[in-house]
């Protein structure tokens, strides 16, 4: 029994290992930033690489902790999100002067994300996800002189207790109605009464909020803006994934008794988020905040693929995640190392970039590609499965119009790529010296986006551990 503690727990045991040794380096003696960058990476390279031995199949702790092959991916696509994120952060917190806590924050969050995908009861889920958010608030005010860095904070911190509250409340009328909160048995319970279908509405108010569907999305471009680039990328990547993972197991096996009720839902969802993040992202100068928009629209695919309510619309949703992970880290790759260095942050700083830095030049542009979804990038592949998840239930309407939103994807990301490759500058952004950490990130990055688009076996065997829900 205590064996199986350890093989099922893991992944969690091994970030909260991290954890207590850099809690033991930050009371030791002082260490150069350098060092302490190289020993972290070290550290989350490990974790990564545990993910993928010794795991096994399991519940723990009457049903509030479960895990199985397509959990264990789901929690290693996070695990490899952070450590590109961390390797993207060299060059800005090697002159931070608080780096330890800065992953103290982030890890914690992700020890919050893992005990959120595996959780089997409401309770458990709930729990998760607080230990996930409010570190990361404190993280979106690590500029500490940055007047935006604290707006960014507190608006997070706002608009987090608002859904929290929402959550709650649709939890607390779930198990009113149900008399349970493990997740097996609510499902057994649940009829189309309006006392469960307005505890359902509640419950995806807050996961709207958590993923920034419209419209619950106005706080993501103010707290993109404000916080710094390497939070933006967590946020917009590794937040989002764990919520998406555990909106789709919450979907096709809680409430999938009442899947006719929640799929209009997320037909009327999903489409006035992929417009409205289109119309937001077509008029951003910031970087930040025109990834954020764009994020908002790559949003709206994803519910696309839910709506499906199939293992393919589990398979491409979680394929299409581990290709935005490559995707969106690599645009903000870029953004990270330019603002570190330069403090610019502004689309119209780029112009003429090519003619200094060709190297980011490419890494940026085949990155915007993949998230407008232009072949042969991973990006148009993720779309597609999603679309045809999607299309399963016979409403190509909603199709048509997804299709038609792409075009008006294409004009703002290849907006970019013109003022890049095309537009001309006086004073163009300086050639940057770029460390090894970052380079190796983008590389990572641009492998990615290419080989998770070429390569059908990823999709096949993601698809393979999709069937169990």
């Amino acid at each position: 029994m205590l064996t199986d503690f350890f093989i099922l727990l893991k992944q969690e045991l091994v970030v909260t290992a991290i954890i207590f040794l850099l809690l033991f380096v930050k009371l030791g003696k002082d260490r150069t930033n350098e060092s302490i960058l190289n020993l972290v990476n070290g550290l989350l390279l490990i974790n990564f690489v545990s993910g993928f031995f010794g795991n096994q199949e399991g519940i723990l702790f009457s049903e509030m902790f479960k895990t199985n092959p397509l959990i264990v991916l789901e929690k290693n696509i996070l695990s490899l999100a952070m450590l590109i994120i961390s390797m993207q952060s060299y060059s800005w917190l090697k002159t931070h002067k608080h780096v330890i806590e800065f992953y103290l924050l982030l890890l914690s969050t992700l020890l919050g994300m893992f005990f959120m995908i595996s959780s089997g009861n409401l309770l458990m889920f709930y729990l998760g996800l607080e230990l996930s958010t409010i570190p990361l608030a404190a993280a979106a005010n690590f500029d500490l002189l940055k007047r935006q860095s604290s707006e960014a904070a507190m608006k997070m911190i706002i608009s987090s207790a608002f859904s929290s509250a929402l959550l709650l409340f649709g939890i607390s009328l779930v198990y009113g109605a149900t008399g349970t909160l493990v997740f097996t048995e609510i499902s057994t319970h649940l009829s189309n009464s309006p006392l469960h279908i307005f505890g359902f509405i509640l419950l995806l108010s807050g996961f709207a909020f958590k993923i920034s569907a419209v419209p619950f999305h106005l706080w993501t471009a103010d707290v993109y803006e404000g916080a710094p680039v390497a939070v933006t990328s967590y946020l917009s990547v590794v937040s989002k994934a764990a919520v998406l993972f555990v909106f789709v197991s919450v979907l096709y096996t809680v409430f999938k008794p009442l899947a006719d009720v929640w799929y209009n839902m997320l037909f009327v969802l999903s489409l006035i988020t992929i417009i409205v993040g289109n119309l937001f992202a077509l008029r951003q100068n910031n970087f930040k905040r025109f990834l954020a928009f764009s994020s908002i629209a790559q949003v709206g695919f994803i519910l696309i693929g839910i709506s499906g309510s199939s293992q393919a619309g589990t398979a491409s949703v979680v394929y299409f995640i581990l290709i935005y992970v490559f995707s969106n880290l690599a645009a903000f790759g870029v953004v990270s190392l330019v603002s570190a260095v330069t403090g610019k942050e502004n689309i119209d700083d780029y112009k003429a970039f090519y003619k200094t830095n060709p190297f980011l030049s490419w890494v940026i542009t085949i990155a915007l590609f993949s998230l407008a979804g232009v072949p042969p990038t991973a990006g148009f592949f993720g779309k597609f499965f999603l679309l045809m998840a999607g299309s399963s239930k016979g409403n190509y309407l909603l199709i048509v119009i997804a299709a038609l939103n792409m075009v008006v994807s294409f004009y703002y990301y290849l907006r970019v790529v013109k003022a890049i490759f095309m537009d001309s500058n006086e004073q163009p952004i300086a050639k940057l010296s770029i460390p090894t950490l970052p380079k190796l990130a983008m590389y990572i990055c641009v492998t990615g986006i290419i080989v998770t688009g070429l390569l059908s076996v990823v999709y096949d065997y993601i698809f393979s551990l999709s069937a169990g829900l």
